[in-house]
């Protein structure tokens, strides 16, 4: 298999966290491919037509691509299920949709201040985007931190990569003020190998 990706891409972190986690690394080929919504001449497009990483390719199908889908293909060659079964799945499912919108927010916020004219940005739309990592960090605290202490699935990977990337990208936000459970929580997950190995730079 061959993983387009990008070594500072929190939804490629997802992926690689997770090919570390069921030994499975050693059955993908990295390929270094990067874009932005305004330069995509370096973007995996033969494989994604979105241009995103990551993207993967694989020998029984077309490539697949979006972390979830791929998470999801990878778990399941390797049987590790990550994601579960029955009401857990649903749970998983949520909490790992609760992480990527965390992303997604924060990666809007980054584009808005690297991509977008100094004078076309504008501030209200940014503080919009951290008012939903506001509130999905709050949800986390309040009301998923049962499943995240629970037995190693894809939530709990998915919210760590998404966290790294909260302070990979927006530290000065201080998201550990007002959430001790989650800040205690992310400390000892970020310690695991899978997560040391796979830090932005």
């Amino acid at each position: 298999m061959r993983l387009y990706h990008s070594p500072t891409s929190p939804y490629v972190r997802k992926v690689m966290v997770l090919l570390h986690e069921t030994g499975m690394l050693d059955q993908v080929t990295l390929v270094s491919k990067a874009g932005s919504p305004i330069d995509s001449a370096n973007a995996p497009l033969e494989a994604n037509p979105l241009g995103k990483v990551p993207a993967l390719e694989r020998p029984d199908g077309p490539a697949l691509y979006d972390s979830r889908v791929i998470c999801r293909y990878l778990d399941d060659l390797a049987g590790s299920n990550l994601y579960g079964a029955g009401p857990a799945l649903w749970d998983v499912l949520t909490i790992e949709a609760t992480a990527d919108g965390i992303l997604d927010a924060a990666l809007l916020m980054v584009y808005e201040w690297r991509l977008r004219p100094e004078e076309h940005r504008y501030d209200p739309w940014v503080e919009g985007q951290w008012a939903k990592v506001d509130r999905a960090l709050d949800t986390l605290e309040t009301r998923w931190m049962a499943e995240l202490v629970g037995p190693l699935d894809m939530g709990q990977i998915a919210v760590a990569c998404a966290l790294g990337y909260v302070d990979f990208r927006h530290d000065a936000r201080g998201w550990r003020d007002t959430r001790p459970h989650l800040a205690d929580w992310y400390g000892d997950f970020a310690k695991r190998p899978s997560m040391i190995a796979t830090q932005p730079a």
